[in-house]
């Protein structure tokens, strides 16, 4: 098959997409981020990349941890928002409709609405070039209790009810995941 070769760009498909809340001074904040990943399992560690002249990263720095919030597709309008207004600039907490409630074990707080939360304290930050490199220790995992109940094993929860999409970045565009298979 014939390949055509293309620009060196950031071409790992698909992206997770994340809400990323931290607290701050004033208020606390979101990102949306597609520059995430699980990194070690044994202690469960993420690493997420953010431009050091965004607002949150600042925050990141200064609060020591974070929380990833996994949206489903119905708040698909919010994450767009979140990813492309800056906290400087607006309470998108407030504008969203999203509602901060307290984590279990760090100081930043959870996206209420979002079905999954991961609270992760930062153990590292690695300068890249147009991002720094955040590394954390997941510390807690919260899923909608919601998504347990069609489950006949009371540790395994409906993915199938998430409705989660992703970021394709060749393209520009966002997904929705697809089918199990087996």
């Amino acid at each position: 098959m014939k390949k055509r070769e293309l620009r060196s760009t950031t071409a790992v498909v698909p992206c997770p997409v994340v809400l990323l809340s931290v607290r701050g001074e004033e208020r606390p904040n979101i990102i949306t981020l597609s520059w995430t990943a699980n990194v070690c399992s044994d202690p469960p560690t993420v690493a997420v990349g953010v431009r050091p002249k965004r607002y949150s990263h600042r925050l990141m720095l200064e609060a020591g941890d974070f929380v990833l919030n996994i949206p489903s597709s119905r708040q698909f309008e919010n994450v767009v928002f979140c990813g492309t207004k800056s906290g400087r600039d607006h309470d998108k907490f407030e504008e969203c409709d999203f509602t901060p409630i307290p984590a279990s074990r760090v100081s930043s707080p959870m996206i209420a609405e979002c079905p999954i939360n991961i609270e992760c304290k930062t153990t590292r930050v690695i300068p890249l070039g147009a991002h720094d490199l955040f590394i954390a220790e997941v510390v807690a995992v919260h899923v909608d209790e919601e998504l347990f109940e069609s489950m006949q094993e009371s540790t395994q929860f409906d993915i199938a009810r998430l409705n989660l999409f992703t970021y394709v970045p060749l393209t520009g565009e966002y997904w929705a995941v697809g089918d199990k298979m087996d």
